[in-house]
């Protein structure tokens, strides 16, 4: 097991250790599993990890839409104007 130093906030740590003590834990097994939980959640994505098939062939879909049309919207107005004319 490897040690390490981490800087908290005191009334942090006190509370902390007050909440492992009451639930009869080991504040460090509470930090670790919160930890490890962390990283599973949220893994770190491969540079080289390949786009599936299916988003690859939705890309290019559509018309292009003007960069500072962010969520389209100018598009959809423009669209549906020249639908209804």
């Amino acid at each position: 097991m490897m040690t390490t130093q981490i800087s908290l906030d005191k009334m942090i740590v006190d509370r902390a250790s007050a909440y492992a003590a009451e639930k009869g834990e080991n504040l460090s097994l509470i930090i670790e599993r919160f930890l490890l939980n962390l990283i599973q959640q949220n893994p770190i994505q491969e540079k080289d990890e390949k786009v599936p098939d299916i988003v690859l062939s939705l890309l290019g879909a559509g018309n292009p839409v003007a960069e500072n049309d962010i969520n389209g919207r100018e598009a959809y107005h423009q669209y549906m104007e020249e639908k209804y004319k």
